[in-house]
Parts: structure tokens; C-alpha cells; sequence
């Protein structure tokens, strides 16, 4: 778990810098691409130093960690919904006789969905990544929103571009986090709450 856990936090950490010479990504206008996510306190990040040994890689990294933090986002948004109790309406599977309300939380979730789901949700994902929101295209505008559009103010377009990479970055470690933890301890965050701590051990008399 250890290994796996360093091996995530290895291959993200160079999408984390920005490099200082590189042009401007023509995707974004009046923004420099390269100067967004050298945040405070600490600033480009790049342990390997991946920058200087392989510049070029850097627009694909960038935009890996982009669609990355938007899928971060979008999980852990949903596991703090779904262990607060919130579900659809309705069946997930009516042949099945499966309501939402009947998956459960956390990861064990995943068991309880029938092969033929699964294989829809791979299915829209390839179609996504090959189609829709291709992997190649590295600006991070699928032209499915209006960010591009009416943002015209550099200032705010480069806060709200920081804002983004900043929280896909928290969302990135806060899912991850939730992941291993549940696995280490067989607890859910809810339950991890209802205990009243937040504990990497499952006995329920964590330090908080």
C-alpha cells in the first residue's frame, strides 16, 4: 500500500510545476499556461526535476493533471454526498431490482453494480477519452462551457485557472486519502465521523 501510494504521489509531482521559458499555450490567449500552479508556499514544485530533463513533456503532464484534478473533484464531491445519505431516485438496475439508495458507500460500492453497468460507465469513458474529450487535445477546453468565452480579464482568468489546478490537486489527495484509509480500516468516511474521529485504524478510539 505504501509502494502504491508513493508511486501515485511520483508520477503527479512534476505535473504540479510550471516551467519558466516555455511559450504560452495558444488554447488559453491571454493567459501564460507555464506561469499557472506555482502556488505558495511552495512554488514550482519538481522534485525530479522532470522540468529541465524532459521540458517537452510538460504540456501533456499539465494537461493530464487538469483532467486528473476535474475527475478528483467530481469523486470526492460524490463520496461526501453519497455518505451524507443523498441518492437518486429510483432503480440503478431494474432487472436487477437495484435501487441507488441500495449501492453502498465507499468503495464496496463499485461490487455491487452488475457487469452490464460497468461495462456502460467503461464504455462512456473510452468514448470521452477518445472522442468527446480526447487525451490529445491538451488545452483543457472541450468546448462543452463558456470559461473560454466571457472570461476576458487576464487577472481573473489566471485566479480562477490557479483556483482550478489548486483544488483538482486537493481533490486528487483528498480521494486517494479516503480510498486507502476505507481499505485500511474498513470504515467508511461516515462512519469514520460517526465514531468521532478520523483514524487510519478501524477500533474506533482514533486521536480526534
Amino acid at each position: 500500500m505504501k509502494l502504491l501510494i508513493a508511486s501515485v504521489l511520483a508520477s503527479t509531482a512534476a505535473a504540479f510545476a510550471p516551467a519558466a521559458n516555455k511559450a504560452a499555450s495558444s488554447s488559453l490567449n491571454m493567459v501564460n499556461e507555464l506561469e499557472l500552479g506555482a502556488t505558495a508556499p511552495l512554488g514550482v514544485f519538481d522534485p525530479l526535476g522532470w522540468l529541465d530533463s524532459e521540458p517537452e513533456s510538460f504540456e501533456r503532464r499539465r494537461a493530464v493533471e487538469r483532467k486528473h484534478g476535474r475527475v478528483a473533484m467530481a469523486a470526492i464531491t460524490g463520496c461526501i454526498v453519497h455518505n451524507n445519505g443523498i441518492h437518486f431516485d429510483g432503480y440503478l438496475s431494474p432487472s436487477a431490482g437495484l435501487k441507488f439508495e441500495d449501492v453502498p458507500q465507499g468503495v464496496d460500492g463499485i461490487r455491487a453494480i452488475p457487469t452490464a453497468g460497468l461495462l456502460q460507465i467503461l464504455f462512456f469513458f473510452a468514448l470521452v477519452e477518445l472522442a468527446w474529450m480526447p487525451a490529445s487535445d491538451y488545452s483543457g477546453d472541450y468546448g462543452v462551457g463558456w470559461f473560454g468565452d466571457d472570461i476576458k480579464d487576464p487577472d481573473e482568468k489566471a485566479r480562477k485557472l490557479n483556483a482550478e489546478l489548486n483544488n483538482g490537486r486537493a481533490a486528487m489527495m483528498g480521494i486517494m486519502g479516503n480510498m486507502v484509509v476505507e481499505c485500511m480500516t474498513g470504515q467508511t468516511m461516515a462512519e469514520q465521523y460517526a465514531a468521532g474521529h478520523i483514524s487510519p485504524f478501524g477500533d474506533g478510539q482514533g486521536v480526534f
